[in-house]
């Protein structure tokens, strides 16, 4: 199995730079869209026990090599504990049928339960044991991570935070970049608003010829996003794996970024989560 581009982690690891989300498929239709996106050449695979399909993409897991795929998983509220977190680990690894994980997500912040800085020490531990080989966070505010950096000294390795055009998060990259986190992108297309029937968007895939999601999964991949996009269509599947044989102009990149703020405001994770 080839690997295709990786960026390296802070703590090491080589992560896909681009991979397949999982929500909110069911068990038989993860097993499935995994086996064609593994055959077609993704290396990431991006799940989570709040998706309730983990049995289903272990399941296609198991007609590849471990050491070529990149597995995610993400954990509840309930394990907002240092037990709690190599609990929710076990869990997980059971249901995928993996000894390891590549990364473990914290994946709602829940600051009004605060218990997030326990589970990230938990964290800390199950890599420092080998369980998990990377680990970080999801849908955290700057302000989660900074408290992370202030109680722990360790910043994630990656936050996976919902994010396209129409969601830049410019602040919120920033802050990731000046302390080694990989940004991660959930719903990277835009789900839910216009973003792909954008003029902006339809003039740069005419121009370059490429689809409209392709045009977006490139704005994010050129600004060292990682996107996961959802798909079990095996013709999408294949469309969202190539979208880096072209490059858009500086211009370009800035002219999609202006779309910030036009779609409604993404999910408030101060007030959101699970």
């Amino acid at each position: 199995m080839s690997q295709g581009p990786t960026v390296t982690l802070s703590h090491g690891s080589a992560m896909p730079r681009i991979g397949l989300g999982t929500s909110p498929m069911n068990d038989a239709d993860a097993e499935r869209a995994v086996s064609a996106a593994l055959e077609l050449g993704y290396r990431l695979i991006d799940t989570a026990e709040n998706y309730r399909n983990e049995v289903g993409v272990g399941r296609a897991l198991k007609g590849a090599p471990r050491d070529q795929v990149f597995v995610t998983s993400k954990f509840n509220k309930r394990w907002h504990s240092v037990e709690g977190a190599r609990t929710a680990f076990e869990a997980s690894a059971e249901k995928l049928g993996v000894e390891y994980l590549d990364l473990l997500l914290i994946h709602w912040p829940n600051p009004d339960q605060d218990r997030y800085v326990e589970a990230w020490q938990g964290l800390i531990a199950l890599r420092d044991a080998g369980l998990v080989r990377a680990i970080g966070t999801s849908n955290f505010k700057p302000a989660h991570l900074q408290r992370l950096l202030d109680e722990t000294g360790v910043a994630p390795e990656v936050n996976q935070v919902q994010l396209s055009p129409v969601w830049a998060k410019a602040v919120e990259r920033d802050f990731h970049a000046k302390h080694g986190i990989v940004t991660e992108a959930w719903s990277p297309l835009g789900k839910g608003t216009d973003l792909l029937s954008h003029p902006t968007v339809q003039d740069l895939a005419k121009k370059y010829e490429r689809s409209p999601g392709q045009v977006v999964l490139r704005w994010e991949t050129q600004q060292d996003v990682v996107p996961i996009p959802k798909s079990a269509d095996r013709g999408r599947l294949a469309e969202n794996l190539a979208a880096f044989d072209f490059d858009l102009t500086a211009e370009e990149l800035t002219a999609l970024s202006d779309l910030d703020g036009t779609a409604k405001a993404a999910a408030d994770s101060d007030r959101a989560g699970h």
